[in-house]
């Protein structure tokens, strides 16, 4: 037995002293295999750079994991493979705030019921959205431009990722709650391109996902964050206030984590979960995704994933609907 089956023999005995009986029963059976996790995204994105990480240290924990990624459709087309999937655990989705909120509510006939067709196993990290300016913009407080933008509204336009993604969300639900509807959305492919425009002048405002790049050009004075869309600043940020204080109601965030098909067995979802939770308390993982401007979750559980997912289709769904946002 090398080093590897001795440490992933010692995290089962860790886990299992933690799992009902039932759970410790299947913790000696899985995995025997593969594991096979669907990102449904393209390489080299926020959803795809955290999977690959957990995946990573998953290997220790529960075995080889083998990151696939299916893009399209924000998220739909991996989300629906994983839907038909044997729920036996050895298929997974990645999953985010796209696949199992804005893009199926987007479609009149969706390929999947994001609350029926999967077991929330555990979410993994948070991607919060910001009201970022051109430096030239008059407003330096996310309450001066807020005023300042009721006041020019058909003047001024924002720059999203794409249509239909969260940082689209972001900028509408900027609008309904300043009310504001004039303000024009400029859709760009991918959040590069728009930043290229925002920090040229050619538009004077985006709703990005904070990113450490986006971070950097802040300190830069390339452009000035306003305000994050989150309920607290940020722990990489903690000069840059929340929006929420100024605006309430103005958080907009992309969570991602792990999900399975309706029906795996509830002791390899508990099994999948713990590991999930020994990976987030790593203080290594912690600094990792906050140095990409992102936050792991606090509760891994199936518990907390299910009634946060619950609680988000909930709150976004309507904005979505009022916004009459289309999809990628």
């Amino acid at each position: 037995m090398d080093r590897r089956d001795c440490i992933r023999l010692g995290a089962a005995a860790v886990v299992a002293r933690f799992l009902p009986a039932g759970a410790a029963f299947a913790q000696s059976k899985y995995p025997q295999s593969t594991i096979r996790l669907i990102v449904p995204y393209a390489p080299g994105g926020v959803v795809d750079t955290v999977a690959r990480h957990w995946a990573d240290r998953m290997k220790v924990l529960l075995g080889t994991v083998i990151v696939e990624n299916q893009g399209g459709g924000g998220g739909t087309i991996g989300a629906a493979t994983v839907s038909r999937t044997t729920p036996d655990g050895y298929t997974l989705l990645f999953g985010d705030t796209s696949s199992q909120i804005i893009a199926p509510s987007l479609m009149i006939n969706p390929p999947y019921d994001p609350a029926k067709n999967f077991a929330a196993v555990s979410m993994v990290a948070t991607s919060s959205t910001a009201i970022v300016v051109h430096p030239s913009v008059p407003a330096t407080t996310l309450a001066e431009f807020i005023a300042y933008a009721k006041s020019n509204q058909k003047q001024l336009s924002y720059a999203s990722a794409g249509t239909g993604t969260v940082t689209h969300l972001a900028g509408e639900l900027f609008k309904q709650l300043i009310k504001a509807p004039d303000i024009t959305h400029i859709p760009y492919r991918g959040a590069g391109p728009g930043l290229s425009d925002l920090i040229a002048g050619t538009v004077p405002m985006m709703t990005p996902n904070v990113t450490g790049q986006v971070l950097g050009l802040h300190r830069a004075g390339k452009v000035r964050i306003l305000a994050v869309c989150a309920p607290e600043p940020l722990k990489t940020a903690p000069d840059i206030p929340a929006a929420a204080k100024t605006l309430p109601g103005l958080v907009v965030q992309l969570t991602c984590g792990v999900l399975a098909p309706a029906g795996t067995p509830q002791p390899i979802v508990a099994q999948i979960s713990e590991a999930t939770a020994q990976i987030i308390k790593d203080p290594e993982f912690g600094k990792i995704m906050e140095s990409a401007g992102l936050e792991p979750r606090t509760d891994a559980s199936p518990a907390a994933a299910e009634a946060y997912l619950a609680s988000e289709r909930q709150r976004l769904v309507p904005v979505i609907k009022a916004a009459g946002m289309q999809p990628t």
